[in-house]
């Protein structure tokens, strides 16, 4: 008889089906862009650009990256210039 991996089973995740995720802001990437976090099962996800959610896979990830280090960029040209 096999032994189920308890990493299979999530009670967390069985609770997102069926009544949804608790999603909590985990990173700032712009002022509209933001990535989360479910509080119960952990699933990150992020905004697209239709404005949507999606799951944060490593090509979201890379994407983020770039958007926040331009953005970082783009932020304190303006400011520095404004003084």
């Amino acid at each position: 008889m096999k032994k189920t991996d308890p990493q299979l089973f999530h009670f967390a995740k069985v609770y997102c089906r069926f009544f949804g995720h608790k999603l909590k802001v985990s990173k700032n990437v712009t002022k509209h862009i933001h990535e989360y976090q479910c509080a119960k099962c952990g699933v990150e996800m992020t905004d697209t650009a239709n404005g949507l959610l999606a799951y944060l896979t490593p090509k979201f990830k890379e994407t983020n990256k770039y958007l926040a280090k331009f953005y970082k960029k783009r932020t304190q040209r303006i400011f520095t210039n404004a003084s």
